[in-house]
């Protein structure tokens, strides 16, 4: 089932932007800084999915207590996302739609179709 986003990013930053000026944290949110609580965030959630089969990977969002925990985690790892892309300035829908294209180019769907091998490791299939 697709899920359905009515996704403003700039209220996002908005908020945020006033989240962090309220409490005076500028100073502390460097790239390196904000790279690192990044990287930080996405282990948390890693590690709730990591002695986990994929079925039951895709079953996770059952538990109420994980299901919570999923949330909160990819609300962190966004939250990290959009403030570096802002103190760095960074278009993420330029971005965002420039990554697809040169995926699109790397990874043919005549190559790739059924498969997860590196675009690197993609081989003519004529």
């Amino acid at each position: 089932m697709a899920q359905k986003y009515n996704f403003d990013i700039n209220k996002l930053l908005k908020l945020q932007r006033q989240f962090v000026k309220e409490r005076e944290w500028d100073i502390f949110h460097t790239p390196k800084n904000l790279s690192m609580a990044l990287v930080g965030e996405a282990g948390e959630l890693v590690e709730i999915f990591q002695w986990l089969t994929a079925e039951e990977s895709f079953d996770v969002m059952k538990d109420p207590k994980k299901a919570t925990q999923i949330r909160h985690e990819l609300a962190d790892i966004l939250y990290y996302t959009l403030r570096i892309a802002d103190r760095l300035e960074v278009d993420l829908e330029k971005s965002m739609m420039d990554k697809l294209k040169q995926n699109a180019k790397r990874y043919p769907v005549k190559l790739s179709k059924g498969n997860a091998k590196k675009y690197t490791e993609l081989k003519s299939r004529e």
